[in-house]
């Protein structure tokens, strides 16, 4: 099993960016995704830089992949899309299509990497894009590991199975920037706003809970999506890469404790522990379970035995 780390979701400052990613390849993940998929007037780094920053992690030993935009909208955001799969393909890179554009862009190109947000929930849909050349799987967030299961059984020969298992899950996007709205401010002239919040800007219920972070056009979880105590279940279920979402403090830590529990080193329950102290916010894993996301079930707590799975 190997430990991917996910493309940056949050808007940072250059320099920012540039010294994670130096963290990044000082640690033990395998594979790392790259590239602006939330917005494109996120304008710190530009294709060159990112070209760049793949060049260096592949120099440490890292498998590298470069993401597409997930919400396209409009002829510079297409243009954006074709450089990005050309480039990435002339320089032995791979490439995450997280829309169908980005589909037909790679399609007999070279193999390329289904991105969680193609929603790709039965196996008559992963067999066809099996045949336009993907060469991995991510499954989406909401599938629980009954249909994981199911999925794992009738994949592909030779097709990776990619499952996330920390981080805030990125639930829904937008033509409207939820952050520029905060301030009151056009979308079309936002002032950059999402640089004031390097893990989002949290919205909260009247009782001050928690309950959706606001990241430009992005929705995503007040939660924290974590599976580290399933890890061995995931390596029984046949997945092949387990995803780490990046945050602005303690990501390389956090790939350090996933590792070691990958590994054999550390015993998940122990990792559990030293895994919370990092968290931003509380856990959630209910949809692995297929309970409502929020929920969080306690390992064991839930009577079905993945002996008892197809």
């Amino acid at each position: 099993m190997k430990l991917a780390l996910g493309p940056l979701l949050y808007y940072w400052p250059r320099d920012t960016v540039l010294d994670f990613y130096k963290s990044v390849a000082a640690t033990a993940v395998d594979i790392v995704y790259l590239g602006e998929t939330v917005c494109s007037r996120r304008r710190e780094l530009r294709l060159a830089d990112w070209l760049s920053i793949a060049a260096r992690l592949r120099d440490a030993g890292k498998e590298v992949v470069l993401s597409t935009q997930v919400l396209i909208e409009s002829g510079a955001d297409v243009a954006t899309l074709h450089k990005i799969v050309d480039q990435s393909v002339q320089g032995g890179f791979m490439v995450e299509a997280n829309d169908m554009g980005a589909v037909h862009c790679l399609e007999g190109k070279a193999p390329f990497v289904a991105g969680p947000h193609l929603n790709i929930y039965n196996l008559p849909t992963l067999q066809w894009l099996a045949a336009l050349g993907i060469a991995r799987w991510v499954m989406p967030l909401e599938m629980g590991r009954e249909d994981l299961a199911l999925m794992q059984h009738g994949r592909p020969v030779g097709l990776q199975t990619e499952v996330f298992v920390y981080g805030r899950m990125p639930l829904a996007f937008s033509a409207r920037c939820f952050t520029a709205r905060h301030r009151n401010l056009p979308k079309d002239d936002c002032r950059s706003g999402c640089l004031d919040h390097p893990d989002g800007l949290m919205l909260r219920t009247r009782e001050k809970e928690g309950f959706l972070v606001l990241n430009g056009t992005q929705t995503q979880s007040a939660r924290v999506y974590q599976l580290l105590p399933e890890i061995a279940a995931l390596r029984a279920l046949g997945v092949d890469v387990v995803r780490v979402s990046p945050q602005a403090e303690h990501t390389p830590e956090i790939l350090g404790v996933f590792h070691a529990v990958i590994t054999g080193e550390t015993q998940a329950a122990c990792a559990q522990e030293v895994l919370q102290a990092w968290m931003p916010d509380q856990a959630c894993n209910g949809y692995w379970y297929g309970k409502p996301g929020l929920e969080h079930v306690a390992h064991g707590e839930d009577a079905m035995a993945l002996a008892d799975l197809p």
